[in-house]
């Protein structure tokens, strides 16, 4: 940004958000990458040297240009949501006395449904794994307990070992907004994860020390890219013809304790999710499924 009070004003926006919400680097990375790039557009299309200078037309003008531009409803509302927070921050800080983004509406968004896999083929995805070797107890580990929790692949990758409570059967994470959740893994899970760390991890360490849970060959924590490779691997193994990544078992997860009888909340609260509407989703698929079953199952289907 060329104009040192847009800079400031965003500035002092990600440290408060820092501060009072806890976000992540990469999210305060998004949110001022959006920033810059609406900085960019008004200096360039409309002559505003500053984002503190700015009106509900060239709020409104802005989202035109990106629909112009071929950007998808879901990175126009979200551009729109940081403008939103952004200027609603502005306007309460006392440097602005009318929010510009007030009226401006984000475009509606057609959410698809997630792609789930059935029981069967998360069972056949997760015994794809050569258990007679260290690192396929690893995997196999791996693959119990991202379905077991419902973790993200942001939080199974980086675990470590004092994050564990096999004894009472739990994991603890720290999830989005650094806010902690303990989650319940399940026996199967914890049996795989004692066999792996008995069994597998030692061989897999060859007596290096290391604090992570599931390590690789060289004794490091495992990369998300690397996990999602091994996926891809099992995936063509288990003969699963579906489109699979690592959050494609979150989604079967959350859908599979749905269709046996669990609540929105407790998903929710597992899932780690900050407002019940981002689970809303698994409820749709939950639905679709039970209305599958009716057509093909009932005599007048």
């Amino acid at each position: 940004m060329d104009s040192d009070d847009s800079i400031k004003a965003v500035d002092y926006f990600s440290d408060s958000l820092w501060l009072e919400d806890g976000l992540s680097k990469n999210t305060l990375d998004s949110y001022r990458r959006d920033l810059n790039l609406f900085s960019v557009w008004l200096k360039d299309k409309q002559g505003v040297a500053s984002l503190l200078k700015v009106s509900n037309e060239h709020i409104l003008a802005y989202l035109a240009y990106c629909f112009d531009c071929g950007k998808k409803p879901r990175t126009a509302a979200r551009c729109l949501s940081v403008l939103k927070r952004f200027y609603q921050f502005m306007v309460r800080e006392g440097k602005l006395r009318v929010d510009p983004s007030l009226n401006a509406e984000a475009p509606k968004i057609t959410r698809g449904l997630p792609s789930v896999l059935i029981e069967d083929e998360v069972a056949r995805l997760i015994e794809s794994p050569d258990i007679r070797i260290p690192i396929g107890l690893r995997d196999r580990s791996m693959l119990e307990t991202l379905y077991s929790s419902g973790l993200r692949v942001s939080e199974l990758v980086p675990l470590k070992l004092n994050q564990l409570n096999l004894s009472d059967g739990v994991v603890r994470v720290l999830g989005k907004g650094a806010k902690e959740r303990v989650l319940p893994l399940g026996e199967e899970a914890v049996d795989w994860i004692v066999r792996y760390l008995e069994e597998g991890r030692p061989a897999l360490l060859s007596g290096r020390l290391s604090d992570a849970v599931f390590v690789t060959n060289r004794g490091s924590f495992m990369s998300r890219q690397a996990f999602w490779n091994l996926i891809q691997k099992y995936v063509l193994v288990s003969g699963i013809k579906k489109k699979v990544s690592p959050h494609t078992l979150r989604h079967a997860f959350a859908t599979h304790l749905l269709n046996h009888g669990a609540d929105l909340r407790s998903v929710q609260l597992l899932l780690g999710h900050a407002d019940v509407s981002t689970t809303q989703i698994y409820t749709h698929v939950a639905r679709e499924r039970l209305k599958n079953l009716h057509q093909q199952h009932h005599p007048r289907g």
